[in-house]
């Protein structure tokens, strides 16, 4: 609750310059000062989640974009409030200007790193890190600008009837709180789901040179020169329109930014519940491209080569009636499991409800997945893998196929933790094995064998391999700004068992049409000469990847 006006004590200075002339009461202009801390606490706290969510999906390792936004911003913020001390005798012209301009650079700040990111990440060199030189840029200047809010709406609240320090600060933190609750909840639930993240922020933009106009040119206008009113109306006038510009433009800019990063063949670009999937090519001939929040998850050259290497050496190695698929929601490990004569049942178990719709439905994915989900013996359930586990029966399946985004993600670093393998070595039956994509052995060795570790730590033996691909261009790894690369592109897998004993590699009489016993075989030694001894292993308090 905001406490009733108290008045100074005896004795305390007076305000700089008396009481503001209000057009007003003095409680009812105290009251808006206080809405107006309200909705722009709201909008600061939009803008730092939009930053954090906008690095995270286009750069990746959330974690640390959150660090970096989270560090610069509230020492930005510190800064600010030094620097709004000069702008105290000026508290009213001051306060809209900071307002209108943090409606231009918080309101665009979306669409400016989406910009940079589809046009200039690919060039390479320098230009790599343009995306987080940007995030950081903002996070500076936005910082600025919303730690400048507080010390001049606490001039501003002064002005309307001096009140004494404690009482005041308490009653403008316990607005810019409330504001600040809100404006989190409402990204999350509202803005994202409703606008999107370039929307959103324009929306959010709008509100706040709204909110920061009116209080000033609405309440405090005679405090303001006759050439500050239309400066300040002018200027926020020119800020709407921008807004609103880009606002109208926001569709024709997200297609040509999906075709400067996933080119022109662009089919289906869908925000799901869990992420981005994007469908380029897979019809008229054209190779199907199947993006996952940016990164290349399925290459129309080479998605028959990471399938056939993740399913077949596992089917091989023993009884595969029994299949759980963790994971695969394309349907395209699923394809290759139900060609093996034997497979009597083969559950899937995907987060994504939009991704499992798509691979239902769409024409191009169904005809690349070979129309598995409409087999009988396939089963799909929607649901987070590691908590399924926790439920799912023991000795249920012969082969378990971990067919999971790269382990460096950090939403993904659960599901290769020693608790996930732990859950997944009970759902095995006896003499059952475990197939994990690990991410590539050439570019990123120390995480593969991290994941060796942690099954070791949970009680596997694993047999590592990898495959060669030849799609190039976007990063494997988690890191979407990476930018091209002419490096080897592969992928690591490990084959692994419960016990000491690993299981040996081969296909037996089964022949895939990409992968042969003899490739197996020096696949197996290639990943086997990077081994890295030593490593810990990741568990879900202490993640290492």
């Amino acid at each position: 609750m905001i406490e009733p006006h108290a008045p100074a004590p005896p004795g305390a200075p007076p305000s700089w310059a008396g009481p503001a002339r209000l057009p007003v009461r003095p409680g009812t202009g105290r009251f808006l000062v206080l809405a107006c801390v309200f909705v722009c606490a709201a909008c600061g706290l939009v803008y730092e989640l939009e930053l954090v969510a906008f690095a995270s999906y286009l750069i990746g390792d959330s974690v640390t974009q959150s660090s970096v936004v989270l560090s610069v911003m509230v020492f930005a913020m510190g800064i600010g409030s030094l620097g709004a001390k000069r702008l105290r005798w000026h508290a009213a012209a001051g306060f809209g200007v900071i307002e209108t301009v943090l409606a231009l650079v918080g309101g665009c700040s979306a669409m400016a790193l989406y910009a940079v990111f589809a046009w200039t990440g690919g060039w390479g060199g320098m230009w790599a890190d343009g995306p987080r030189c940007l995030l950081v840029a903002f996070s500076l200047a936005i910082g600025l600008l919303i730690g400048a809010e507080v010390p001049l709406l606490m001039e501003l609240i002064q002005r309307i009837r001096h009140q004494d320090a404690g009482g005041a600060v308490a009653d403008l933190f316990a607005a810019d709180y409330v504001g600040a609750l809100v404006g989190g909840l409402a990204f999350p639930f509202l803005l994202l789901p409703f606008l999107g993240q370039l929307t959103g922020a324009l929306f959010t933009g709008t509100v706040n040179v709204v909110a920061g106009g009116a209080l000033v040119l609405g309440l405090f206008r005679r405090d303001l020169t006759r050439r500050a009113r239309w400066a300040l109306l002018l200027g926020g006038l020119v800020v709407l329109g921008v807004l609103a510009a880009a606002a109208a433009l926001v569709g024709d800019f997200e297609r040509a930014a999906r075709h400067a990063v996933y080119g022109k063949d662009v089919r289906v670009a869908e925000q799901t519940d869990v992420q981005e999937v994007v469908l380029a090519g897979g019809t008229d001939g054209r190779p199907l491209d199947l993006f996952l929040d940016g990164r290349l998850r399925v290459g129309g050259r080479d998605e028959r080569r990471y399938h056939e290497a993740l399913v077949h050496p596992a089917l091989s190695g023993g009884a595969h009636a029994r299949v759980l698929i963790l994971g695969g929601g394309d349907g395209l490990a699923a394809r290759e499991v139900l060609r093996r004569p034997g497979v009597r049942r083969v559950d899937i178990v995907e987060l994504d409800a939009g991704l499992v719709r798509l691979a239902r439905h769409d024409p191009g994915l169904t005809a690349v997945n070979g129309h598995s989900y409409d087999d009988p013996r396939v089963h799909t359930t929607t649901s987070d893998a590691l908590g399924w586990l926790r439920g799912a029966p023991t000795a249920a399946y012969d082969v378990v196929i971990a067919d999971l985004p790269d382990p460096g993600i950090t939403a993904s670093t659960k599901l290769y933790s020693q608790e996930f393998y732990g859950l997944t070595r009970r759902v095995l039956a006896p003499g059952g094995r475990l197939v994990v994509h690990a991410g590539s052995v050439t570019t990123r060795p120390r995480c593969f064998w991290t994941v060796a570790a942690t099954l070791r730590a949970a009680g596997f033996a694993g047999s590592p391999y990898r495959v060669l691909g030849h799609d190039s261009g976007f990063p494997a790894g988690p890191d979407r700004s990476a930018g091209r690369s002419s490096a080897p592109h592969d992928w690591g897998f490990l084959l692994a068992r419960p016990g000491r004993t690993p299981p040996s590699l081969r296909l037996g009489p089964w022949h895939p049409r990409t992968l042969t016993q003899a490739e197996l075989t020096a696949d197996g030694r290639a990943a086997g000469r990077t081994r890295i001894g030593g490593l810990p292993a990741s568990t879900l308090v202490h993640p290492r990847y």
